[in-house]
């Protein structure tokens, strides 16, 4: 990695830390993060959890979807994503569902952890057997499961992505 990526790498990330600090003053979780395309400042969010009642809303989602409704597309490819802590297993998802070429963190999983935010959990639990979580997933077997597949495939509407 060349010293102008590296500098521009720590720019981002100082970003998105300084976003998550300012959202833990004003009540919100310690977590930030900040997209970037072509050296430009594309969208940020900050951990929304709590004010929303929203699991969903970590500050990598709540980027993602301000960048791609500014974008008016879903694919983020060119961009990177800048995290104040290494993504949950969610985040990392919604990262790659998003196209995001890169993601790049401060803080990790072990600092998370000792703020209280252990996604260990989820790791590990992803890597065993469905049977032995504690939460089911099940699948089952209707008839018509497949049917919105099949009016996917025959729209003329459809956008593949």
């Amino acid at each position: 990695m060349s010293a102008a990526a590296g500098a521009a790498d720590a720019h981002f990330l100082e970003r998105a830390v300084e976003l998550a600090t300012k959202n833990v003053a004003e009540g919100g979780g310690p977590f930030g993060a900040v997209l970037v395309r072509g050296g430009e400042l594309l969208a940020a969010g900050q951990n929304r959890v709590t004010r929303d009642n929203d699991p969903t809303a970590h500050a990598e989602v709540q980027a993602i979807r301000e960048a791609c409704r500014l974008t008016g597309t879903f694919s983020l490819h060119g961009t990177t994503l800048y995290s104040s802590c290494e993504p949950c297993p969610m985040c990392l998802a919604s990262s790659l569902w998003a196209r995001v070429d890169r993601v790049v963190y401060a803080a990790d999983r072990d600092d998370a952890a000792r703020g209280g935010f252990d996604d260990r959990t989820f790791y590990e639990l992803f890597s065993t057997d469905r049977a032995s979580w504690s939460t089911p997933v099940l699948q089952q077997e209707v008839p018509c499961a497949t049917e919105p597949f099949d009016a996917w495939l025959t729209s003329a509407a459809r956008v593949d992505y």
